[in-house]
């Protein structure tokens, strides 16, 4: 009977609230995650392309298997890690390849053919601003559709494919091209070892995701922080995740690498706890998880910055105008958010 009625309920819909969703995901991956950071920038904005590919994918195949599971946000997180190591390892393998931008500097932290600071930075930010947030932000938009898949199966497999056609094209333009020609540093050949690991922990995560599916969804009689505390909560907890990231790039670091690593477990463990506490309150409401996005995407709007010394005045200026206009869209979401509430 429930397939039925929601099946009846996808022929009603209009084409653009069929399509609308997945266009908006496959959009706001990228664009969260890469262009407003300042990681892709206007003068080789062509690679949105193949991030599309492989991020907007991605993410959107993650949030169908969390919603065909009935999932919560937990397992979007762990399938969110499973993409990022796929990134590092096996697409552009930028976590264990040295990294090209520091020259002759050996860099810090690489350990085990693994650039392990650069690693636990990646597989924080793109589990969380290439699917969680962009994710929460599309079904904000979309509130209707949240609890439901937004791909027929053959949606799915056509985006499973278009996924794999975008890492190839991914792998080859960076570790073929780019490294040889534009950073001049040698073609690195990963240890087969390396390659193996890496997908036997998209596989585990793959499993763990789904083994969790059904947890983080009872509802607890307490109050939720206002909005306003949980953006501010949001900068705070995100901002320091960019000290992993200062690591890497400032020279003559000393200190000893178990340090910052156990410190980034226990900072991410702690924001975990946190959040799943404040989420499981029975006033946990749009208005908190627009709340949480907004700060998220401060963060990485703000960290973004701090390489922009080198950059040229085109892509500064651009950033701070696609900066300015992501805050005013955010803005009128959270217009739309209390109209619909007070509705």
């Amino acid at each position: 009977m429930e397939t039925e009625t929601n099946a009846s309920a996808e022929l009603a819909l209009t084409r653009w609230q069929r399509i609308g969703p997945v266009l908006t995901l496959l959009l706001l991956a990228p664009v969260i995650g890469e262009v407003m950071s300042g990681a892709t920038r206007l003068s080789f904005i062509l690679v949105l392309v193949p991030e599309i590919m492989v991020w907007g994918c991605g993410a959107l195949i993650i949030r169908e298997l969390v919603r065909r599971w009935r999932g919560s946000w937990t397992s979007l997180l762990l399938l969110g890690f499973g993409l990022a190591i796929a990134e590092e390892f096996i697409i552009q393998q930028t976590s264990i390849a040295p990294l090209p931008w520091l020259g002759d500097r050996p860099a810090y932290g690489r350990v085990w053919g693994v650039n392990w600071p650069y690693f636990i930075f990646m597989l924080g930010y793109e589990a969380i601003w290439i699917v969680l947030v962009p994710v929460q932000v599309a079904e904000l938009l979309f509130p209707a559709r949240r609890e439901v898949p937004w791909l027929r199966l053959r949606g799915l497999i056509l985006s499973g494919v278009v996924f794999l056609f975008g890492s190839f094209l991914a792998w080859f333009a960076w570790t073929q091209q780019a490294r040889p020609n534009v950073f001049h540093v040698p073609v690195y050949h990963p240890p087969p070892a390396t390659l193996i690991l890496g997908a036997m922990a998209i596989a585990f995560l793959a499993v763990a995701a789904y083994v969790v599916r059904g947890s983080c969804r009872e509802r607890f009689e307490r109050s939720a922080p206002s909005p306003g505390l949980m953006l501010g909560v949001a900068l705070l907890a995100g901002l320091p995740w960019y000290l992993l990231m200062a690591l890497v790039f400032v020279p003559g670091i000393k200190l000893a690498l178990w340090i910052p690593m156990l410190a980034a477990v226990a900072w991410a463990g702690g924001v975990f706890g946190l959040m799943r506490h404040w989420s499981l309150s029975a006033g946990w409401r749009d208005m908190h998880r627009w709340a949480v996005c907004f700060g998220a995407l401060l963060v990485c709007m703000t960290g973004g910055f701090l390489g922009a010394g080198s950059w040229p005045r085109l892509d500064v200026v651009g950033k701070a105008v696609l900066n300015v206009l992501a805050v005013i869209a955010m803005g009128a979401l959270a217009r739309r958010i209390r109209s619909r509430a007070a509705d």
